[in-house]
C-alpha cells in the first residue's frame, strides 16, 4: 500500500493532480490537459502511477518536468506589484466603491455599480473560455488613468474589450457613436479603437477592438463597422470557436508580456 496521496487542483483553466509524500512534499503532478505525468523522484515512478491510476485518462507521457519556457521564466521573475493577472473584472471600480461607497439614500442608482456589473458579467464569460486555450486579463491600466476593461488572448488572436451596461435599453451603433436608450450618443467605438491601438503598441501584435454589450433589449447596428466588433455578452462564447492565429506557445508569450504592468508604460 502506498503512502502517497493525490490532491486535485484547478487553476487558471488547468486541471492538475499533485502527488504528495506524507510530509506534504510534492514528488509528481499529472497535467490532464497535456497528458503528462511530471516526476521529481524517478525511483518512485511505479508508486506514483499507481496512486494516479484512478485519475489518468488515456495515454500519458511520464518523465522529468520540461524545461521552463521563456514565458514561464518571465512570469517567475515578475514582481507581485507588477503582475496584473490577479486583477478582478472591474478591479478599479471595486476599489473606488470601497473607498467611496454609494450613499444609502439616493434617488438615482450609482452608474459605477452598473459599470461594475457589466465588467463582471463580461469578465466571467471570458474567464470561461480558458479551458479552450484562451487567456484573459482584466482592468489593465494605461498611462494617464484610462483602463482597458478586458484583454483576451487566444488561438483566434488578441482582442481589447470594453463592457457597456445597457440597463435594459436599446443600443444603437452608428460608427463611431453608440447610443443607449435616450442618452446622448458617445464616440465609444472611436475610444475603443484608440485603446486597441495602444495595446497593439504595447504588445507589438494586432489587437482588435470589441464592444461587449450587457443587458440590452436589442442592439441595432446602423451601417458597417470599421475594424471593430459589437457583441452581446451572451454571444462571447463564440470566441471559443476562433483559431488559426496563435499557437499555445505564442499565447503564453503574449500573456506573460501583457500581465506585466511595465509593458503598458510604453503606450
Amino acid at each position: 500500500m502506498t503512502d502517497l496521496r493525490v490532491v486535485p487542483t484547478w487553476r487558471h483553466g488547468h486541471e492538475r493532480y499533485y502527488v504528495l509524500l506524507p510530509d506534504g512534499r510534492n514528488i509528481a503532478w499529472y497535467d490532464r490537459e497535456a497528458g503528462r505525468v511530471n516526476l521529481l523522484r524517478d525511483e518512485r515512478r511505479q508508486e506514483v502511477l499507481r496512486a494516479l491510476g484512478p485519475y489518468l485518462t488515456g495515454p500519458v507521457t511520464v518523465g522529468a518536468p520540461p524545461v521552463p519556457t521563456s514565458a514561464e521564466l518571465a512570469r517567475l521573475a515578475l514582481h507581485p506589484d507588477d503582475d496584473l493577472a490577479p486583477n478582478r473584472p472591474g478591479e478599479a471600480l471595486l476599489i473606488a466603491l470601497d473607498r467611496d461607497p454609494t450613499p444609502v439614500r439616493r434617488l438615482r442608482s450609482d452608474q459605477r455599480r452598473r459599470d461594475l456589473l457589466a465588467q463582471q458579467t463580461v469578465g466571467e464569460a471570458l474567464d470561461r473560455l480558458e479551458p479552450a486555450g484562451w487567456r484573459v486579463l482584466h482592468s489593465l491600466p494605461f498611462p494617464g488613468g484610462s483602463l482597458l476593461h478586458h484583454l483576451l488572448i487566444g488561438p483566434g488572436g488578441v482582442f481589447a474589450l470594453h463592457a457597456l451596461h445597457a440597463a435594459k435599453h436599446r443600443v444603437r451603433v452608428t460608427d463611431p457613436e453608440v447610443t443607449v436608450g435616450r442618452a446622448p450618443a458617445e464616440p465609444l467605438l472611436g475610444r475603443l479603437r484608440h485603446q486597441a491601438d495602444r495595446a497593439c503598441l504595447a504588445l507589438t501584435t494586432e489587437v482588435r477592438p470589441v464592444l461587449a454589450v450587457v443587458a440590452a433589449t436589442a442592439v441595432d447596428l446602423r451601417g458597417p463597422l470599421r475594424e471593430a466588433r459589437v457583441v452581446e455578452d451572451t454571444d462571447l462564447t463564440a470566441f471559443a470557436t476562433l483559431g488559426g492565429v496563435y499557437k499555445p506557445t505564442d499565447i503564453e508569450t503574449l500573456y506573460a508580456q501583457a500581465r506585466d504592468r511595465r509593458t503598458w508604460l510604453r503606450t
